[in-house]
């Protein structure tokens, strides 16, 4: 009857770490699932003119300043879900940004180095890209060891990084109000 009832215990223990590690990577992969389909309809149209590059701002941004939060412990999945949503938004603007230089009638280069406002993040380069990313991930790293005693700080940033999280959206909302239009984007079709 013991070993009945342990054979059982182990079981349940192994159902629940089977469980719980499902439920990790559907953490981890889930919120980058949508833009597998918005990736492939970019590659295969050649239209970027549907998608906001300004959505891969916020979510670089957010997850960024998640993975740099240095307040308070968070779990591993939490961190490995940043890193991917990283990735992902990074092979976003890849594409787009090998798109828009095959369609591109203008000569006029704009890069990150020119520091003009008007044009942030409308760059010609995705190298233009990875260094805003790698100059705010500098920033990022060193601002919280200046400030790591201030719970005021740490909190503000934990907050800020979850309203990036939250407000992805509005970019590509004001681009389809701008345009009139949601042509280009994954699964709407235009007469």
């Amino acid at each position: 009857m013991d070993i009945e009832v342990g054979i059982l215990e182990e079981d349940m223990e192994g159902s629940w770490t089977l469980l719980s590690w499902l439920a990790s990577c559907v953490m981890v992969f889930g919120g980058t699932l949508p833009y597998l389909p918005q990736y492939q309809e970019i590659q295969r149209s050649s239209i970027t003119e549907g998608f906001s590059t300004r959505v891969c701002l916020l979510l670089l941004i957010a997850n960024i300043l998640r993975i740099f939060w240095m307040g308070k412990q968070f779990e591993l999945t939490l961190l490995l879900q940043s890193v991917v949503m990283i990735i992902t938004m990074l092979a976003m603007l890849h594409l787009c940004c090998n798109i828009q230089h095959t369609n591109r009638v203008s000569t006029k280069q704009r890069h990150f180095t020119d520091l003009d406002l008007c044009y942030f993040w409308s760059w010609n380069a995705f190298e233009d890209y990875l260094l805003f990313c790698f100059a705010f991930m500098v920033l990022c790293a060193f601002l919280p060891l200046l400030l790591l005693d201030s719970v005021l700080f740490v909190e503000g940033l934990g907050s800020l990084a979850m309203l990036f999280d939250a407000i992805m959206g509005v970019p590509q909302l004001l681009q389809n109000f701008h345009t009139h239009s949601t042509r280009g984007m994954r699964g709407v079709t235009h007469p």
